[in-house]
């Protein structure tokens, strides 16, 4: 499964790349506003810098919901680095913009899923990517993992190529959760893969060793 951080903070970024296990990086206007980052100049540049430090596909959303205005922002944020994914919501406009990337050879994100008929819908339009969210199912009472199953099953029996990428994870259990119900990819905070490493028995193992170490070096 592929790591990507969910933020616009240059440094988590730098962070996760610097362990060497980050595979790419999702971003919206939240989180660029959340960075103090305004303005069509300054989100573009911001983009810029994070595909510079990381190697692998970054998510730049649109902010229009009609099909003129997502293909016109798509086709800006796609020359700015061959790295750079089309985050699309899962509307009717949406779903003919990611038929348009798709058929003109630009990488898309399709946002805001919720449903194994809207992850088919993304698939049928050759979405790159289909980001479910799994915190935000949870929370209205429905089982958010149960949804990434039942997505992993249906592209697996249709031969569907789109990567499913699990969203709105909230922490490390999410992430692990999310490999087993068949997820391509995880995006969350640099946090949620940083708690992986995390273990009670590690650290009673670790402070061991290193006091037999202590003891036999005296």
């Amino acid at each position: 499964m592929k790591f990507f951080v969910d933020t616009a903070n240059l440094k988590q970024i730098e962070e996760a790349q610097d362990l060497g296990i980050l595979d790419g990086v999702t971003t919206n206007p939240s989180l660029m506003a959340k960075e103090g980052i305004s303005g069509v100049d300054s989100v573009l540049s911001h983009y810029k810098a994070i595909c510079d430090l990381v190697d692998g596909d970054v998510s730049a959303e649109v902010i229009s919901t009609d099909f003129e205005g997502m293909v016109r922002e798509g086709e800006n944020l796609a020359q700015i680095d061959d790295k750079i994914v089309v985050k699309v919501p899962m509307i009717k406009e949406g779903i003919k913009a990611i038929r348009y990337f798709t058929d003109n050879g630009i990488k898309t994100n399709c946002t805001l899923v919720f449903s194994a008929g809207q992850a088919i819908m993304a698939a049928k339009a050759g979405a790159t990517y289909l980001s479910p969210f799994i915190g935000r199912v949870d929370d209205i009472s429905w089982d958010g993992m149960e949804l990434i199953e039942q997505i992993s099953n249906i592209y697996a029996i249709q031969g569907f190529s789109t990567q499913i990428l699990a969203a709105s994870i909230r922490n490390p259990l999410h992430i692990v959760k999310a490999a087993e119900a068949g997820a391509d990819v995880c995006t969350c905070p640099l946090s949620s893969i940083l708690g992986l490493l995390n273990h009670p028995l590690t650290d009673i193992g670790l402070a061991k060793f290193l006091a037999d170490h202590k003891k036999s070096s005296n």
